[in-house]
């Protein structure tokens, strides 16, 4: 679902990463390194929200960087979801279900209800507390048929009830598709059962045809 080869990125005279190569079926995937190694900007090259300077990035079999469409196979929660101030969080899932050609379903609801928002809903991001805004782009995450879902810290700002609902779609998601995120949380890597890679196993991770 998921293969880069030769992912490189710096920024003007520091190099944060070169030669990554890597390749995963359906799964959890836990990207688990120290801190200030590039996880963010790796995550962020993946969901193609951030150009890479060498390499390219797979999804499915298609190049990434082909178009806009290969782009909408992947779901990305970054570490501050603030997809855009004055949006409501009801628009918001109904704007990603347009982008991935579906609608809100009532498995969405339902999986918006057990994070505890319903209620929030109607509210702008920037009436949101940091853990709802997280909560909103985790249920987007579900919403149509992205193949690659990629999270950056998705349990920051979550409380234990939110957390215990996340291992579920988590666990759920990794049947049928593949969950990479970056956490340092290692009880909750355990909990969604998650293979934990670093940069080093990306760096010595021979490219293969």
């Amino acid at each position: 679902m998921l293969r880069f080869e030769n992912l490189g990125k710096r920024y003007a005279d520091r190099v944060i990463f070169e030669g990554l190569n890597y390749r995963a079926g359906a799964g959890c995937i836990t990207l688990n390194d120290e801190s200030g190694s590039g996880k963010t900007t790796l995550l962020g090259i993946l969901a193609g929200s951030i150009p890479a300077d060498q390499g390219d990035v797979w999804i499915n079999g298609h190049l990434l960087r082909s178009g806009p469409k290969v782009k909408s196979a992947v779901a990305y929660i970054p570490d501050d979801c603030l997809p855009g101030s004055m949006q409501t969080g009801r628009a918001y899932l109904e704007q990603v279900a347009l982008e991935r050609d579906t609608t809100v379903s009532r498995d969405a609801l339902e999986l918006a209800d057990r994070f505890g928002l319903t209620p929030h809903l109607e509210k702008r991001f920037e009436q949101m507390s940091f853990g709802t805004r997280k909560k909103i782009c985790l249920t987007a995450a579900a919403i149509g048929g992205a193949k690659v879902i990629i999270a950056d810290e998705p349990v920051a700002g979550l409380d234990a009830a939110a957390r215990g609902v996340l291992v579920e779609l988590f666990t759920e998601l990794a049947k049928t598709r593949l969950v990479l995120f970056s956490s340092y949380d290692a009880a909750f890597t355990q909990a969604c059962n998650a293979q934990t890679i670093t940069f080093a196993d990306l760096a010595r991770n021979a490219s293969q045809p």
